[in-house]
């Protein structure tokens, strides 16, 4: 007992102290439990400053909202990848269609071609269309289709009793190339040279890569010549290949040659030759005609 009584014993001002601050606690228990804090001033909402800060919070969530939205930049359809795919709307099935068709090694070069290949809804379509954007040959291609195709193709032929030795690009010689009205000597060894330097045609598209060979000439040369069996291309491995020997292909330029040999540094070898699209500042446009005389092995 002795114990306990040393905790519990208190002189007078010490008890006159704890009476006082129980006093205190109950009053601030009782101003609490009975005492009315609301204020009796009521907020009018319908008034001009409150409708005004209303707006104002709106607008501030409208271009919010407007940051968050994904934009949407030119691109070309052919290299959409999963994540792309899935910003633009597109399905799972949708987008593996794309990739199956690719994988085939052909390319989709207009708007109803990208609905037929995939089979997205036309409200997709219409959406995400105008931001595509094909390679310059492509777009040069759908401008010249808009000339008149129906026409004889005696009318683009010259009047001459020739006959062609073949309608095959490929195996034409000059004089079959100079039956095309609007071709004369420099013109048919200007295509015959640009072919050798090709290798050979691969796509009938090549003809507008011609130097001096306008879009009209080409027109009538495609509706009498056609590609009818592809070149035999000679590839060479890129990660053997010297900087001369590269430079020789015809849709490499010397910056292009340079930045493709920083990169080999870079990986020290290239395992497969889509690599090359990897490379900052590679044409996406041209990787479907450089690769017809690359090979990564």
């Amino acid at each position: 007992m002795n114990i306990f009584k040393s905790h519990f014993w208190y002189h007078k001002n010490q008890r006159n102290g704890i009476f006082i601050l129980i006093i205190l606690i109950v009053i601030f228990q009782f101003i609490i439990v009975f005492v009315d804090f609301s204020s009796e001033e009521k907020v009018d909402t319908n008034s001009p400053k409150i409708i005004a800060f209303h707006h104002q919070i709106d607008s501030l969530r409208k271009i919010n909202l407007e940051n968050k939205r994904l934009k949407i930049f030119p691109f070309n359809p052919n290299y959409i990848t999963d994540y792309k795919g899935a910003q633009l709307g597109m399905s799972l099935v949708e987008i593996d269609k794309l990739l199956a068709f690719r994988k085939t090694g052909k390319f989709i070069n207009s708007e109803k071609e990208f609905q037929k290949v995939t089979s997205i809804s036309d409200s997709l379509l219409h959406s995400i269309s105008p931001y595509f954007k094909f390679p310059d040959w492509v777009v040069k291609k759908k401008q010249n289709r808009q000339l008149s195709t129906s026409r004889d193709t005696r009318l683009f032929a010259k009047k001459s009793k020739y006959i062609l030795t073949s309608t095959d690009i490929n195996i034409a010689v000059k004089d079959d190339l100079k039956t095309i009205n609007g071709i004369g000597e420099k013109l048919s060894e200007r295509i015959i040279k640009y072919r050798s330097k090709l290798q050979g045609f691969s796509t009938p598209d090549q003809l507008y890569e011609v130097w001096g060979l306008g879009a009209e000439v080409v027109v009538k040369v495609l509706l009498v010549f056609k590609v009818v069996k592809l070149p035999n291309i000679q590839k060479i491995n890129v990660n053997t290949v010297s900087f001369k020997e590269l430079l020789k292909n015809p849709y490499i330029d010397y910056e292009l040659c340079k930045k493709i040999f920083n990169y080999k540094d870079e990986v020290a070898e290239m395992q497969d030759i889509s690599e090359l699209k990897n490379i900052i500042g590679f044409p996406l446009d041209l990787y479907d005609r450089i690769v017809l005389y690359l090979v990564a092995e």
